[in-house]
């Protein structure tokens, strides 16, 4: 099948599924999400298919949500100064949270395949929430990993079970409350992620043991996914699923004081890319 955000690729018993679109930093967008679930389907429908990876095009894997449409995938206007536009609904944004943060991330983490991510320079924001539902996380040294997203306003929103169960609670509450960005052998330090090695052969790396991987029987591979589900149900990490998107859609009706950043209103007075950067130098703190 052809998809217009992602690329899907076999070789033997290995699907590659790409985040396709390299300009943008391969960002998530609705198609893009929607595309990649349909290759995770796609993967799984194939019964020679033992192992599936995620990994990107381009520059980086994935640098998380879009700014420029963060907000807007609601519906949300931007109005001029002083113009005042109807909310959104509060089922709307628990519609589309709903179809990102519980079902999307359900299909991740219970894949009928095994699942690699495989990450270079960039993954951040719900691209890295995304990934932790993989089965296998390998990256690059030098990848920057983080929860960027916070610093929209999130203050700590983003933990959920998964991450706890894979760095404990005092590393995933440092992450997610200062959104701040770590390197990929910082990630392998933490037990964030399995492996971090020289970019120059993550490739290998990761083709070397998803080929080690499909060497398992088909049934002992759909065994193995069916008990870590039943494990990933008693531990809570599905459950957090559902909470993590109904807190998601929570937090996009906060209110801002006067004297509070607000990045949707500097977007609109001053655009995406003056607003990002203004927002990572006010939490500069948050870095150390």
């Amino acid at each position: 099948m052809n998809y217009k955000t992602v690329l899907y690729e076999k070789d033997e018993q290995v699907a590659y599924i790409t985040l396709n679109r390299p300009e943008k930093l391969n960002t998530i967008t609705t198609e893009l999400f929607h595309d990649w679930q349909a290759a995770i389907t796609e993967a799984e429908e194939d019964d020679d298919i033992k192992v599936v990876v995620f990994r990107g095009a381009g520059r980086c894997f994935s640098a998380g949500a879009p700014l420029d449409q963060v907000g807007f995938v609601y519906g949300m206007k931007e109005p001029k100064p002083g113009e005042k536009v109807g909310r959104i609904p509060q089922r709307v944004r628990l519609n589309f949270d709903r179809s990102l943060f519980l079902e999307f991330f359900r299909r991740v983490l219970l894949c009928k395949k095994i699942t690699i991510a495989q990450l270079h320079e960039y993954c951040l924001g719900v691209a890295f929430s995304i990934v932790m539902h993989c089965d296998l996380l390998i990256a690059s040294e030098d990848c920057k990993l983080g929860h960027v997203e916070e610093r929209l306003g999130l203050a700590g929103m983003t933990v959920m079970p998964i991450m706890v169960l894979r760095c404990g609670l005092t590393r995933a509450m440092d992450l997610c409350l200062t959104g701040k960005m770590i390197t990929g052998k910082q990630a392998a330090d933490y037990n964030l992620i399995n492996r971090a090695v020289p970019k120059e052969i993550l490739d290998d790396e990761v083709q070397e043991l998803a080929n080690g991987l499909a060497l398992y029987p088909k049934d002992g591979i759909a065994i193995g996914k069916v008990t870590r589900e039943l494990l990933y149900d008693n531990m809570g990490v599905t459950r957090g699923m559902l909470e993590h998107y109904i807190m998601h859609s929570f937090q996009t009706n906060r209110v801002y004081d006067p004297d509070e950043y607000n990045f949707f209103k500097q977007r609109r007075n001053k655009g995406v890319r003056e607003a990002a950067h203004e927002k990572h130098d006010l939490f500069k703190a948050l870095d150390k």
